[in-house]
């Protein structure tokens, strides 16, 4: 899991990164969140929060019990389930211990993320309220070791399931048994349940999408697959192309051939500092150069807890690249 060291050096800077905006407590609700700074990973059916309060202090509410790992000062429980069923109203029980515990407190302002929870602190309490979701999101762009490590992990799985779609795709192999045996794949090479829905694309012969119900591989197509595994929330994202009969065409060979070429230049150019519409720029031109078709899509974008994270590789952004970030690099050329 996450180191509880770091995840209290995370809680710090997110607290520096805000003083300035004179907040009593600051509420996060989100799932991913809380587990970014607390080492506790919410139950995907369940609610928590995470208050920090002005002066260094944390306070976790979690389903159940407490949880004893989490890198917290003091933590509370809630019934999040009756006789082992869900409650609906999660988000608002989390709310009044929230808001009950920041009245207690004397907080007046209160930054809050962007979750079910913190909507509902919104609506419970009396509070000033402002939005910090921005800052959380700035502030994950930069990897730690530990998330490195985890990422790790779920980069091994992308290689299992690489090394298996060699093995199986052929003529008449349905998406579906590709999808299924690269998920089989990904859990032998991590040795336990991803923590995310294994999505991003599994269909032959088109751009992309999901593996669809007996749809077949055929001969001369090309297989396109972009893998996202999780391991203890941290996904992986990268992708591969495979011709499904082994015997490219002359065009395909050639499109190969022009996407090849875009990685040196993303690792010429990718440094601190640099704008990450500029390698997107520079990437389009070599492929119309080369292939007489621009980028048709993102270059690339940041991979952590969610698996589209700054920084952009798009022109729709401004981004500009950060050390310590991790980000894919995902050229293609789609069509006849």
């Amino acid at each position: 899991m996450l180191d509880p060291h770091s995840c209290k050096l995370r809680q710090q800077r997110l607290s520096d990164s805000l003083a300035d905006q004179g907040f009593d407590a600051l509420v996060i609700g989100h799932p991913q969140q809380i587990y970014y700074f607390t080492n506790h990973r919410p139950h995907w059916l369940q609610q928590a929060a995470l208050v920090l309060t002005n002066d260094g202090a944390s306070h976790l509410v979690c389903a159940n019990k407490a949880d004893t790992n989490a890198s917290i000062d003091g933590c509370s429980s809630y019934e999040a389930q009756w006789n082992a069923t869900n409650r609906s109203d999660q988000p608002a029980l989390v709310a009044r211990a929230v808001c009950d515990w920041l009245t207690a407190i004397g907080a007046r302002r209160v930054g809050i993320d962007a979750s079910a929870v913190s909507s509902q602190v919104l609506l419970t309490g009396d509070f000033q309220a402002k939005s910090i979701a921005d800052a959380i999101h700035d502030l994950r762009r930069v990897k730690d070791a530990d998330e490195l490590a985890l990422m790790k992990v779920a980069i091994k799985c992308t290689e299992a399931m690489y090394l298996r779609a060699r093995e199986i795709i052929e003529p008449g192999i349905k998406e579906l048994t590709v999808y299924n045996e690269l998920h089989a794949a990904a859990v032998r090479a991590s040795g336990e349940a991803m923590t995310a829905h294994l999505g991003n694309d599994f269909a032959c012969g088109v751009g992309g999408g999901p593996a669809r119900a007996s749809r077949e591989a055929q001969r001369g197509e090309i297989y396109i697959l972009d893998l996202g595994p999780t391991y203890r929330g941290y996904f992986a994202d990268n992708a591969r192309a495979i011709a499904v009969d082994r015997k490219p065409t002359d065009a395909q060979r050639r499109a190969w051939d022009a996407v090849v070429g875009v990685f040196p230049i993303v690792e010429r150019l990718a440094r601190p500092g640099a704008r990450c519409r500029d390698v997107f720029a520079a990437a389009s031109e070599h492929l119309e150069k080369q292939y007489g078709k621009p980028l048709g899509h993102h270059l690339g974008h940041g991979v952590g807890l969610e698996p589209h994270e700054a920084p952009h590789l798009n022109p729709k952004w401004d981004d500009v690249f950060r050390e310590g970030e991790v980000f894919t690099a995902e050229p293609g050329l789609y069509g006849p």
